[in-house]
């Protein structure tokens, strides 16, 4: 739906727009659609999505595109900021009948030149496997729709795997298969592993090893996204029923648990070092959550309608072991000197960020970027910067409490920072008195996914006798077993932390507690379904006041129909409609001349 009100100029489709670190550019002859280059009728249709994967090509062109368009599937070589597309010769196309592809993931551990590995979701319910290289179709799962007969909402493949995936269905439900294993000529039965609030989840009981190998029941209503924690240990879903869970993976068990403000969340992201969660929903807004504190940090307000893409900006993301950089002279040179430093710091985003926890003594500059597209046509980017993040910090204590319901709106560009009494006694939840989450080390990071941290290395072992076929019960079992370890290392910090929430909220709200297991819940939370009243205001849902309220960088209208893909590259951000066309906007300094 087309943004309203404002006049010519508010509807206006915009081919530019400026950040600070220049000027973003829409490449018109990199524009990707169905061949004729004609509008998709998108009347009752499901969302365009796309996925890349990079083929490591001899030729240096090794990126590689899929996306949907209504009934269609089409495979390109990408050329990006480097030349035009050329849409007379794709790779691959497929036209389906009687049902639409929903979603797709390329499965980044096996492609090759010669061949990749494209799992498929379904409108019907059905998962396909491809490789749009060699043309091939390798397996059908839930053909029969024995498994689950709804709309398939998310497919991924599990990080560090090359055989195990994840799909989620409007059902509700979310299933785990192996390629290497059949679905069965029967509907599977299934029996129970373990249960929490609101969720549970199934191993498939048969004779012999088949899908799905787990089924999670997830939530209210459709499940209508997840995605990996950047170490592959956590995973994050959003529902229609508004809130977001995140579970410990292999663990099966619950981690934390945050609330909409209103209506259900559609999407969800996560920083790059893994310490912070973005959703976006029906409730047009984009709601920043902490995953070491399980608490919302921050709102952003800019759309008009549902949001229905959150992603970060890796490339964009920083943190500096120093003052924020001061900058002198003319514009260009600012220009200049943020192109270079976007350079510097392209390859190093996570070991700069996961490098926190030594820094603590110096002062650092944080900023995340992370940006948002929706159903009102707008693309928003977004900075998270450490006023936010760190208010127990002496430059946010001297700030006053700023109900941002009733204040002036400020210019463009500008963020408003509240600070309530809740903030300040949650001041100690931040900083060294943060416990690393399933760390079994003794100092305390504030990232929860540093690269070589034991914990790590052994879910990566866990993982990989899962995906040799049949394991997947032992690697839960080990993994159970060292997350309560490190649970019961921390579990003294935690109940320092619980006592001082206990005045905002009353105990059965604070399900998403780190200390809590999840036969504690069962034991000490009640049974009946979450009242949407009685959450607001509690940590599950703060009210609008008691949180900071962030406003975007930028807001810019860039399509004609709803906007349903943001993805960031390194010298580009995609973004793609309803109509079926897929843009590409250079970064700063990024065009190529032959353009």
């Amino acid at each position: 739906m087309a943004a309203e009100g404002g006049g010519k100029e508010m509807n206006e489709i915009k081919t530019q727009f400026t950040t600070r670190e220049g000027v973003y550019k829409l490449l018109t002859h990199s524009e990707y659609s169905r061949p004729n280059r004609v509008p998709f009728n998108s009347q009752g249709s499901n969302p365009v999505k796309v996925s890349f994967v990079n083929v490591n090509d001899q030729s240096g062109n090794g990126d590689r595109i899929c996306f949907n368009v209504g009934r269609e599937l089409y495979f390109y070589i990408y050329k990006g900021v480097r030349k035009a597309a050329d849409l007379s010769k794709p790779i691959d196309k497929r036209i389906y009948k009687g049902t639409q592809p929903t979603c797709h993931d390329f499965n980044h551990l096996t492609a090759t030149a010669e061949s990749v590995s494209l799992l498929v979701g379904f409108s019907a319910g059905q998962v396909q496997l491809i490789d749009p290289i060699k043309k091939e179709t390798s397996k059908l799962f839930n053909e029969e729709r024995l498994i689950d007969k709804s709309r398939v909402t998310c497919v991924k493949w599990v990080p560090g795997s090359e055989s195990l995936f994840l799909v989620s269905h409007a059902s509700g439900n979310m299933y785990l298969y192996n390629v290497e294993h059949t679905c069965g000529t029967t509907a599977p039965h299934y029996q129970l592993l373990k249960q929490g609030e609101n969720y549970s989840v199934h191993t498939c009981k048969s004779k012999s090893t088949r899908n799905p190998l787990l089924k999670w029941t997830v939530g209210e209503g459709a499940l209508n996204e997840f995605a990996f924690s950047p170490d592959g240990k956590f995973l994050a879903c959003v529902s229609q029923d508004g809130f977001l869970r995140v579970f410990n993976f292999d663990a099966v068990e619950l981690h934390g648990t945050m609330k909409s403000y209103f209506g259900g969340l559609l999407c969800v992201c996560w920083s790059p070092d893994g310490k912070y969660i973005v959703a976006g929903g029906e409730d047009d807004l984009v709601t920043v959550w902490s995953f070491l504190d399980c608490r919302v940090i921050a709102r952003g307000h800019g759309h008009k309608s549902w949001v229905s893409v959150v992603a970060f900006d890796h490339y964009t993301t920083s943190m500096e072991e120093s003052d924020p950089m001061e900058f002198s002279g003319s514009d260009e040179d600012f220009q200049d000197q943020m192109l270079h430093f976007g350079r510097d710091r392209a390859n190093s985003t996570q070991s700069r960020l996961s490098k926190r926890n030594s820094t603590d003594s110096r002062p650092v500059s944080v900023t995340y970027r992370f940006g948002s597209v929706g159903q009102d046509t707008q693309l928003c980017l977004w900075d998270l910067t450490e006023d936010i993040l760190f208010p127990h910090l002496p430059l946010s204590r001297t700030r006053t409490h700023t109900n941002v319901m009733n204040a002036t709106s400020p210019p463009a560009g500008a963020t408003i920072i509240t600070n309530t009494s809740s903030n300040a006694t949650n001041g100690n939840n931040s900083g060294a008195n943060t416990p690393g989450i399933n760390s079994l080390s003794t100092s305390l990071p504030r990232s929860n996914s540093l690269p070589h941290s034991a914990a790590t290395t052994a879910t990566a072992n866990n993982t990989n006798k899962a995906s040799s076929g049949g394991g997947i019960g032992s690697g839960i079992m080990d993994s159970a077993i060292a997350t309560g370890v490190s649970k019961f290392a921390t579990l003294s910090l935690h109940d320092r932390k619980e006592r001082h929430h206990e005045k905002d909220h009353k105990r059965n709200h604070s399900m998403g507690h780190i200390s809590s297991k999840s036969s504690d819940k069962l034991n000490l939370l009640t049974k009946t379904k979450t009242d949407p009243a009685k959450t607001l205001g509690t940590l599950l849902c703060p009210r609008m006041e008691d949180v900071p309220l962030l406003e975007p960088l930028i807001c810019k209208k860039i399509a004609h129909e709803r906007l349903t893909v943001l993805i960031f590259l390194e010298d580009c951000l995609v973004t793609a409609c309803q109509e079926g066309f897929i843009c590409t906007w250079a970064r700063p300094g990024k065009v190529v001349s032959s353009f």
